[in-house]
Order: C-alpha cells, then sequence, then structure tokens
C-alpha cells in the first residue's frame, strides 16, 4: 500500500528514537505513512493546520508522540476527526510518567487511544488494526503478524521445556 494512511507525529526530532518503531512496524505491515515534526507549543498553528487538513490528505489514523507536557496528541485529537493514537515518550524528570498522564487524561468528547510508555511499536500495530477494518490486506497482514508472534513464543516455550530453564538461561543470557 503506497498511499500514506497514517501519519506519524512527534513534537521534536528526540522522540524519533521511539517512533520510528511505529513506522518500522507500519512498514512491515505494507501500509503507508509520513512522519513529521511538530510541536503544540513551539508551532501552535503549523499543528493544528496540520491536523485539520490530515483527513482530506487521505490520513486515516494519526500517531503522535510526545514527551513531557506531551499535548500533541490531544491537540491534533481537537483538531481532527480521526482516530489518534498518543504515544508517551520517556523523559529524563519523571520517566514518561508526565508524559502519559498528559496523554491519557484527555477531557470527555476529546479521546487519545494511549499505549505504554515508549510503545510506538504498539501504536503502530493498533492503527493498523484500525486500517483492518476497511482493508482487507492490511487485516491479513496484521493477522499473519500475530501468527508469526505466537509461532515464535511457542518455539520459546519448546526450547525451555527441552532444555529446562537452567540450560535456556545458559543459551540465552549474557550472565553465565
Amino acid at each position: 500500500m503506497e498511499k500514506a494512511l497514517v501519519s506519524i507525529v512527534m513534537g521534536s526530532d528526540s522522540d524519533l528514537p521511539v517512533m520510528k518503531e511505529s513506522a518500522q512496524v507500519l512498514e512491515e505491515l505494507g501500509i503507508g505513512f509520513e512522519m513529521l515534526i511538530s510541536s503544540a507549543h513551539r508551532v501552535p498553528e503549523k499543528t493544528a493546520d496540520y491536523a485539520k487538513e490530515a483527513a482530506d490528505r487521505g490520513i486515516e489514523v494519526i500517531i503522535a508522540g510526545a514527551g513531557g507536557a506531551a499535548h500533541l496528541p490531544g491537540v491534533i485529537a481537537a483538531m481532527t476527526p480521526l482516530p489518534v493514537i498518543g504515544v508517551p515518550v520517556n523523559t529524563f524528570s519523571l520517566g514518561g510518567v508526565d508524559s502519559l498522564y498528559s496523554i491519557v487524561q484527555m477531557p470527555a468528547g476529546i479521546p487519545v487511544a494511549t499505549v505504554a510508555i515508549d510503545g510506538a511499536r504498539n501504536a503502530g500495530i493498533l492503527a493498523a488494526q484500525i486500517l483492518g477494518n476497511k482493508y482487507p490486506e492490511v487485516r491479513e497482514n496484521v493477522v499473519k503478524f500475530k501468527k508469526d508472534l505466537a509461532g515464535k513464543v511457542n518455539k520459546k516455550a519448546e526450547l525451555l521445556h527441552e532444555l529446562g530453564y537452567k540450560d535456556y538461561l545458559k543459551k540465552f543470557s549474557s550472565k553465565s
């Protein structure tokens, strides 16, 4: 799917190491996306204009990551009819709890789906699941993705049973 259906927005380039996880999973699932840096505080008009125009440009889901005061997801949600997924980014001062509270405690009428602190990968998966309601090929990719996850867990479970916990830990631990 070439057309951008998801927008990944972050308040600062310092959020990119976290937000790249959304981009990577969307690439894995074959979903087109765009990325943007736009601060709710430093360039509020740009952020508002972007949010207001996103649906008309074909965007269907917005993933917004921010740290600290973390108002970006809420500001975007206030300006668009699209679903917004907020990613609280870890901060030095409060470990991302400040970001989490800022994003998850939205007022009635302005929902933001919120994932874990630094949970950008899950945000990408959630965006894919939302899109899968409309696009059968996306749904198929999500189903395959989840089957692959289950297969990995089952292989680990078999190996643990085969080796026992001590040998399993020796095999996979750098702390011998």
